[in-house]
C-alpha cells in the first residue's frame, strides 16, 4: 500500500488499444508517477496491464472497474498488483482475497463502510467522490470511522483544482483522477503533455 500511494495520486486510465500501454507508462514515469489504474471498461485492459507489468516491473499496475470474480482472475493473470471497484460486491472481494490481490471496493455510505470493515478491508475507494458530497462528506464520515483505521481513495470528479481539499484529510490515502490521462490525450499520443500534467499533479500533491 505504501508503494502504491507513495505520491498520493493514482491515474485512472482507459485504454482502447494495448499498444498505448507502453508509451503511457513511460510518460507517467517521466512525470514522476510509478503507479496507475487501468480500468476494465475496454477489451484492451488485460492485455495492456500485461504489457506494462512485463516491460515496467517498477510500475504498480492496478486494474479498475472489477465487477466480477472472473475479472479479478483476469486481472491477476495479467499481472495486476492491486484492484479497485466502483461498488462493494462480496463475491468479488472474496475472490480477490483468495488470490491475494490488494483490493479496494467502492463505498459511498456508512453502511458500505461497515460492510467493507466486516470483510476485513480498511482501504476503500470513495466513489463517486464529488457527486457523493466530496471532501465534506469524507470529513463527516471520519467522525464515526477514523478510529477503525479506515482510509479512502476518493475518485470521481477530482481534478487539480479540488484535489487539495481531499489530500488535506487524514483519512485520505490518495486520490484517483484522470485529468492527466484523459482519453483524448491518449488517443492523440500527446505523451509529452501527459508527462507535464503528471509532473504538475505530483508537485501539487506534495
Amino acid at each position: 500500500m505504501e508503494q502504491i500511494f507513495a505520491k498520493r495520486i493514482v491515474p485512472v486510465v482507459v485504454l482502447d488499444q494495448p499498444e498505448q500501454a507502453e508509451p503511457l507508462a513511460e510518460a507517467l514515469l517521466r512525470g514522476g508517477l510509478a503507479v496507475m489504474e487501468v480500468t476494465f471498461r475496454t477489451a484492451a485492459a488485460a492485455a495492456a496491464i500485461k504489457r506494462i507489468a512485463t516491460r515496467y516491473p517498477e510500475v504498480c499496475i492496478g486494474a479498475g472497474t472489477l465487477l466480477t470474480p472472473e475479472q479479478i482472475e483476469r486481472a491477476v493473470d495479467a499481472g495486476a498488483t492491486f484492484g479497485l471497484a466502483p461498488g462493494l460486491n462480496v463475491a468479488t472481494v472474496r475472490r480477490a482475497q483468495e488470490l491475494g490481490l490488494i483490493f479496494m471496493p467502492g463505498v459511498m455510505t456508512p453502511s458500505d463502510i461497515e460492510a467493507a470493515l466486516a470483510l476485513g478491508l480498511k482501504t476503500l475507494k470513495f466513489f463517486p467522490a464529488e457527486a457523493a458530497g466530496g471532501a465534506a462528506m469524507l470529513k463527516a464520515l471520519a467522525g464515526p470511522y477514523a478510529h477503525t483505521g479506515v482510509k479512502f481513495v476518493p475518485t470521481g470528479g477530482i481534478n487539480v483544482r479540488n484535489m487539495g481539499g481531499y489530500l488535506a484529510l487524514p483519512t485520505v490515502a490518495a486520490i484517483g483522477g484522470s485529468w492527466m490521462v484523459e482519453k483524448a490525450l491518449i488517443q492523440e499520443g500527446r505523451w509529452t503533455e501527459i508527462e507535464q500534467l503528471t509532473r504538475e499533479a505530483v508537485a501539487a500533491a506534495t
